[in-house]
């Protein structure tokens, strides 16, 4: 089986947007994905990515753009000023870590993690949910079928936290500087728009052919 990683934030819109795609994708290729939530606020400054809020104004007025066409072009609803994403400095600064180690413990029990983590992206950005919360996060799991009190007991456990500095140390590693970012044989592809070149790239894969 084909593996896949995917590097990214909880609290991405383009890994929102990404979702059904990626899903479309795993499932046609029969590919074994690992989701691979890590830290963005402290690895993307270490690899050139620049976190948009520190983004000049022309860039964060272009993003939100960005964000309509996207949800116009894919039919996803999605606020553009969702009313639980943090304008500022967070209260919580761990406020986005949270959904990612929910779905971090998933795959420790050896689900199916991918529908829980498009629930909770979808949940922060068409639904108006605070999933900082842990009781917005163990309903979301709850309505997607999985046993929502018993991952949100495991999110801050030893084994999650030591999973979510590892995956936060091997984006710096391989050089991860957006979400998402999906790693197929060591080629990264930045962005849920490159998911049409990540299919052609696995159907060359399962062809044996190099280019």
């Amino acid at each position: 089986m084909i593996a896949l990683d995917c590097y990214y934030s909880l609290s991405s819109p383009w890994a929102y947007f990404g979702g059904p795609q990626l899903q479309d994708i795993v499932r046609r290729h029969h590919l074994q994905l690992t989701l691979k939530p890590y830290d963005f606020q402290a690895v993307v400054p270490q690899t050139g990515g620049i976190p948009l809020k520190t983004r000049p104004e022309p860039r964060r007025s272009y993003h939100a753009l960005e964000l309509a066409r996207w949800r116009a072009h894919l039919g996803m609803p999605l606020h553009l000023e969702p009313a639980h994403y943090p304008k500022g400095a967070p209260a919580d600064p761990d406020w986005n870590k949270y959904p990612g180690w929910m779905v971090i413990a998933a795959q420790l029990q050896g689900l199916d993690a991918q529908p829980l983590s498009h629930a909770l992206l979808r949940a922060l950005w068409a639904e108006q949910r605070d999933t900082s919360q842990a009781e917005v996060r163990i309903t979301v799991a709850e309505e997607n079928g999985y046993d929502g009190a018993a991952l949100q007991a495991l999110e801050q456990t030893p084994e999650t936290q030591a999973i979510y500095r590892a995956n936060s140390a091997e984006a710096v590693e391989i050089g991860v500087f957006g979400a998402p970012t999906y790693v197929l044989a060591g080629e990264r592809f930045w962005g849920q728009d490159r998911l049409p070149f990540l299919d052609r790239a696995l159907d060359r894969l399962r062809a044996g052919r190099p280019d």
